[in-house]
């Protein structure tokens, strides 16, 4: 006997929720627990009843779904969380995923797609859209365009030196440094200092 999952769905748009509903609701395998058009009423939803993976939208009034993933992940995080968007950006999937998402979805995906990312993500697999995956790696072979003060930043990250010495040295604040190496490790693409360095030493950047 196949596993009985358990999920709910936030996404403002009335329209989505009620087609994500339907397909849902017709599907054995799947107990959806409820619908929610705020990130804060699905939290709210989670304090009281354990779900197993959350279907996201990511552009939403009071929360939008990046920061609603964090306090998921922090939470509960045996929870799986899955972006569902018409936004179609690498950059904003790289964030969605940074933030603990176990996956990215179009919402022109099919209905059987869509059940068998469920499953999978509930497997602790990874899932992310085919025309995703292409945008995310068309990126990965872009040169990303790093300003000068980035540059500099960049440049003392390789020599070893830590935030509050850039920042003693660059004469700017700690969360300022913070912010241009955030930038950079977005732009190219990266999860962490290290990888950082290295990935722009392949681009000779340093």
């Amino acid at each position: 006997m196949d596993k009985i999952i358990s999920v709910i769905i936030v996404d403002d748009h009335p329209l989505v929720l009620n087609g994500l509903q339907f397909i849902l609701r017709n599907t054995k395998t799947i107990d959806l627990k409820g619908c929610f058009i705020s990130a804060t009423d699905a939290l709210a939803f989670l304090e009281i009843e354990k779900v197993s993976v959350v279907l996201m939208d990511i552009n939403m009034p009071e929360m939008n779904g990046i920061d609603a993933t964090l306090e998921i992940k922090k939470k509960y995080p045996q929870t799986h969380v899955v972006a569902i968007s018409n936004l179609n950006e690498a950059s904003v999937a790289d964030r969605m995923l940074q933030s603990g998402a176990s996956g990215y979805l179009l919402k022109n995906i099919a209905a059987n797609e869509l059940i068998q990312a469920i499953k999978d993500v509930d497997n602790d697999q990874k899932i992310v859209s085919k025309e995703m995956q292409a945008a995310m790696e068309h990126r990965k072979t872009e040169i990303p365009v790093v300003t000068p003060r980035e540059k500099e930043v960049l440049a003392h990250l390789a020599e070893g030196k830590t935030t509050p010495e850039i920042a003693d040295l660059l004469f700017i604040s700690k969360l300022t440094v913070e912010t241009h190496r955030r930038n950079l490790l977005q732009k190219f693409n990266v999860s962490n200092a290290a990888s950082l360095i290295h990935k722009a030493a392949e681009m000779k950047f340093i």
